[in-house]
């Protein structure tokens, strides 16, 4: 797979994960420098987003579950979670990630 694919995740219908290594530029478009910052240890817990959310993962690795089955990210990548999921966070290594709601 290469640096650009796209990789959409489909959980509960119409509910997607989509997860993407940002092409050259993208960020800085994307203006995540103003986004917020958030931080997590390894840790276990649920979650809700009430909101969508896309984040951009600096550093760490995240297993999301939900009905539907589960899906891996890190270091390097663009997710953006749906409206409307719930899930089951794994952080199995500490998080560093940018994120925006909306």
């Amino acid at each position: 797979m290469g640096r650009n694919d796209l990789i959409l995740i489909p959980l509960l219908t119409p509910v997607v994960i989509e997860i993407r290594k940002p092409g050259e530029g993208e960020l800085k478009e994307l203006g995540i420098d103003v986004w917020g910052t958030w931080e997590c240890a390894v840790s276990e817990f649920s979650w809700e987003y009430t909101d969508r959310e896309t984040c951009y993962l600096f550093e760490g690795e995240v297993t999301v579950t939900s009905d539907d089955g589960a899906v891996t990210f890190g270091a390097g990548d663009i997710v953006v979670f749906p409206k409307g999921l719930k899930c089951t966070w794994k952080v199995t290594k500490p998080v560093r990630k940018k994120f925006r709601f909306g």
